[in-house]
């Protein structure tokens, strides 16, 4: 049954390289008319990218979802759309400051007793530069995989990170030494806490 609705290893690529994550938090109500009404509101919450620093309260970075031509969006993420990450200190010479995801896949599964939404982003070039060059601390294998999913009366939301490895061969020297040193951080689960928190922000609170 539970197999049956979660997408993510359907949409997870297998571990090879670097360093992999998975975060999980869950929620149980009181019957599954309640469950139902929050995983709604968790589902628009996981879409709603430019709020991810206030349901993370307001850990570390900074989201803003930005559409195909680079322009910032006040709206839900769609398929296509990138997220310009915004992490305390130094930013990429190659990002204009930041760093870069394509949100490569959303996809929703519904069944019985059961719904989910899936997002998988990956490190990407920056959509405002004519450079083909990853624009983010990470290699453009690594991935980040997020799910919403109710079953029955259990609502989760979870993270899942894989082949994280550090970007450190890209054309500006800076930013490999940069890519380095942040990516040895999250080696050591820096990243951990700021994907914890945000897992946990769209569980909290009231429909």
């Amino acid at each position: 049954m539970k197999k049956g609705v979660d997408l993510v290893q359907d949409l997870i690529p297998r571990q090879k390289i670097g360093r992999q994550i998975d975060v999980v938090e869950e929620r149980r109500f009181n019957n599954e008319a309640d469950a139902i009404k929050f995983f709604e509101l968790a589902r628009y919450r996981l879409l709603d990218i430019n709020n991810w620093y206030s349901l993370a309260g307001n850990s570390l970075s900074k989201f803003q979802l930005v559409d195909l031509f680079g322009n910032p969006v006040e709206r839900l993420a769609r398929e296509g759309d990138y997220i310009k990450i915004d992490i305390p200190g130094p930013g990429t010479i190659l990002g204009g400051g930041y760093d870069w995801v394509l949100i490569e896949v959303i996809i929703a599964k519904s069944a019985p007793g059961m719904d989910s939404l899936a997002l998988r982003a990956r490190p990407t070039a920056n959509p405002l530069s004519k450079k083909m060059d990853t624009a983010h601390f990470l290699t453009e294998k690594a991935t980040s995989t997020f799910q919403v999913k109710r079953i029955v009366n259990n609502v989760y939301a979870e993270e899942h990170g894989r082949n994280e490895k550090a970007n450190i061969h890209t054309e500006a020297v800076v930013d490999n030494i940069r890519n380095l040193l942040v990516g040895w951080a999250a080696s050591l689960g820096l990243s951990y806490p700021q994907w914890k928190l945000l897992v946990k922000g769209i569980l909290e609170g009231q429909v």
